[in-house]
């Protein structure tokens, strides 16, 4: 079975943290911040501690799910003797997550309840900021191996939880936010030339210490702090994204020009800048959101892929290249056939 997306949903907190509130508490400015990161706000959750991650990941998959049956149709047709894509479709459900509500269970069991999936697999995987590339990686290969058809991804981060926001070279950063995207290998929902292609995937452990956040206390009455080496893990980023995304490439035998859009993690605009240079590919070729959003983790990738879809951006045949990076410190290069 050959799997491809075909459906996406996103979800970020309604409440708006702009740089000037930023501000008001901490050294810096509109100005500064736009200059280094291309942020300009981010939205941060105000859910119970218990519900923040839940309640942004549910909502991306609601929107994912409302998207196929949209689609597909959601119910039995007599014209093709065939069923409409159904909850029930969704064998298994991962949750790319660094952020959970609480230890255990997992959000993603949390999800398969609430969604109603019926008897689904369920499971979290955590890799920061290249969690969901890694979910997807693991999403394809469970139907490509044929143990699935149908797949729920979510990546989703609520950062806000764990940031010191006296700390005004990362409080800035970060935002909290989920995307969700349905793949599947079932020939109901093909279309002819879609397809995950190939993806892959490094880490370099020696970097552990660059990004990193001890624990979380989760009833976060004494949240530990996460630290981050911006340095470091900046030039780590501008030297190895553009690698690994020639690698895949090389694997398929394909060149930065035969991409139609590069779907990066959002962490820095000056990164993005910097890997279309690199590749000698125009910036008109990386979209961006990091403006509205900032970096939200695991969720940045899904939440600009579905607001694509959703604009009409993507369009059948387009190949897609989507790259993580983050703690690890880990990296990731996918390519798709929309």
């Amino acid at each position: 079975m050959i799997p491809r997306i075909i459906a996406t949903g996103s979800a970020v907190p309604e409440k708006i943290v702009t740089n000037d509130d930023l501000s008001r508490h901490m050294d810096t400015s509109d100005e500064w911040i736009r200059t280094r990161t291309g942020i300009r706000e981010r939205r941060i959750s105000e859910e119970a501690p218990e519900q923040k991650l839940f309640s942004l990941s549910r909502e991306a998959a609601e929107r994912a799910i409302a998207m196929a049956q949209e689609e597909f149709g959601a119910e039995f047709s007599a014209r093709t003797g065939q069923q409409g894509f159904s909850r029930e479709d969704i064998e298994l459900v991962i949750v790319a997550t660094c952020t959970p509500d609480m230890a255990f269970p997992a959000t993603a069991c949390r999800l398969q309840d609430a969604l109603q999936l019926g008897p689904a697999a369920a499971f979290d995987l955590s890799l920061a900021c290249t969690g969901f590339v890694a979910a997807l990686n693991t999403a394809a290969a469970f139907i490509q191996c044929g143990r699935y058809r149908t797949v729920l991804i979510v990546g989703a981060d609520v950062m806000s939880r764990m940031i010191d926001w006296s700390d005004r070279n990362s409080a800035v950063l970060f935002g909290d936010g989920a995307g969700a995207a349905i793949l599947s290998g079932d020939p109901r929902f093909s279309r002819e030339g879609s397809g995950f292609l190939d993806l892959v995937m490094h880490a370099d452990g020696s970097g552990t210490e660059a990004l990193k956040c001890r624990a979380m206390y989760f009833n976060e009455a004494e949240p530990a702090r996460e630290y981050m080496d911006g340095r470091r893990v900046f030039e780590f980023a501008v030297k190895k994204v553009p690698e690994v995304i020639r690698e895949v490439l090389a694997r398929n035998e394909k060149e930065p020009s035969d991409i139609s859009l590069y779907v990066l993690h959002q962490a820095n605009y000056r990164i993005l800048e910097s890997v279309a240079k690199r590749l000698s590919e125009p910036m008109e070729k990386f979209p961006h959101n990091i403006e509205s959003y900032g970096n939200t983790t695991a969720g940045s990738i899904p939440i600009l892929l579905d607001e694509l879809n959703r604009s009409g951006r993507l369009e059948a045949g387009d190949l897609l290249c989507l790259a993580g990076f983050g703690g690890g410190l880990s990296y990731a290069a996918a390519l798709l056939w929309w």
